[in-house]
This record gives structure tokens, C-alpha cells and sequence, in this order.
């Protein structure tokens, strides 16, 4: 696998968790997911919208069309769970999608962030890991917000591990997304 293959692999399993993640949460009461918590954000509803408002943000600019800080407008786009789990599964498509046809030109190419009052300028492969980190980030918040809820937090912390059991545990969850071990690991 070379060094670019491998942000492809990350962009897959980075929507694998957020799929598990968002299948937990949709389990909660609207209670739950707007109560009051201990984290970085006051609410799993709350934290979950800066996840895909991050992502759009960041998304849009590797595409080549960043949309600056009217990512961030609203901040909670999506009150609704069920909005935000579909509009999650699409910026996670587009991240796959960008990763997809990532190479060394391009991983290497720079792009323009544009942030509120000026334009940052980054390479494509140094965003990624950036925002690959930022998911992680606050998907363990989450996480971690999941433990004081009636709902069992899921196992994130696996990765692609390649043993015929590690597949056939997450087989259900990439039937539903679509993915295929042999296009993951090509």
C-alpha cells in the first residue's frame, strides 16, 4: 500500500465510525441527545452538527470550492438526527471520493482554506490528517457522552484489520454503506 492509498483506507473507516457512532445516537431520546453534558460542546447533538459543519468546511476546500465560515451558519444545521446521520453519509462520500483519486501530485497540491478574514493556504495530505484528527477528536467525545445515556457506546477504536472474523464483524455495517473489502484494500 503506498503512503497516498493510505488516506483513502482512513476516509473509509473515518465513515465506518461515524456510521457506528450515528447508529448509536439515533438511538437516544431527544432528551438525550440534547441534555446538558460534560464535553467540548454542551450536547451530543451539538458536538455531532460541529462534526459535519468542520466537515464541510474543510471538504469544500479540498474539492477547490471552500465555502469558508458559512459552514458554520447555521451552527446547528441539523436538530434533527435523522438529517444530520443522511447529510453526514454525504460529506463522508465526498470525502472517500476525494481520497479516491488522491496521489502524490495531488496529496501534494495546496489548497485554499478560507477562514473568516483571510485565506490559509495548506497542502491536501496536511488537511486530511488534519481533519481525519478533528473526527477522532470529537467522535470520543461523543463517545465518551454516550456512556451516561440509556445507550451502550459502540467499538470504535477498531481499524481494518484483515482477519476472516475482524470482516465478518463489521460485514452488516458495510452492507449498508455499501463498502467492499477487496475496493478498500486494492
Amino acid at each position: 500500500m503506498t503512503f497516498f492509498n493510505t488516506f483513502r483506507v482512513q476516509a473509509y473507516n473515518n465513515a465506518w465510525a461515524n456510521y457506528r457512532l450515528l447508529s448509536a445516537c439515533e438511538k437516544l431520546s431527544a432528551y438525550e441527545l440534547t441534555a446538558n453534558r460534560t464535553s467540548f460542546f454542551p450536547s451530543i447533538i451539538e458536538t455531532l452538527n460541529h462534526i459535519i459543519t468542520v466537515d464541510w468546511f474543510y471538504v469544500s476546500a479540498l474539492e477547490g470550492t471552500s465555502i469558508g465560515y458559512s459552514a458554520f451558519d447555521p451552527e446547528i444545521p441539523y436538530p434533527d438526527i435523522a438529517d444530520l446521520i443522511k447529510e453526514q453519509r454525504i460529506v463522508d462520500r465526498r470525502l472517500i471520493d476525494i481520497c479516491e483519486e488522491l496521489n502524490e501530485t495531488s496529496g501534494a497540491r495546496p489548497i485554499d482554506i478560507v477562514r473568516e478574514t483571510w485565506t490559509q493556504t495548506e497542502r491536501t495530505d496536511r488537511t486530511l490528517l488534519h481533519l481525519f484528527q478533528h473526527q477522532i477528536h470529537h467522535r470520543g467525545q461523543v463517545h465518551a457522552m454516550l456512556s451516561d445515556t440509556n445507550v451502550m457506546p459502540p467499538q470504535l477504536d477498531e481499524f481494518f484489520l484483515g482477519h476472516e472474523i475482524e470482516q465478518a464483524l463489521r460485514s452488516d455495517d458495510f452492507a449498508e454503506l455499501k463498502f467492499s473489502e477487496n475496493h478498500i484494500w486494492r
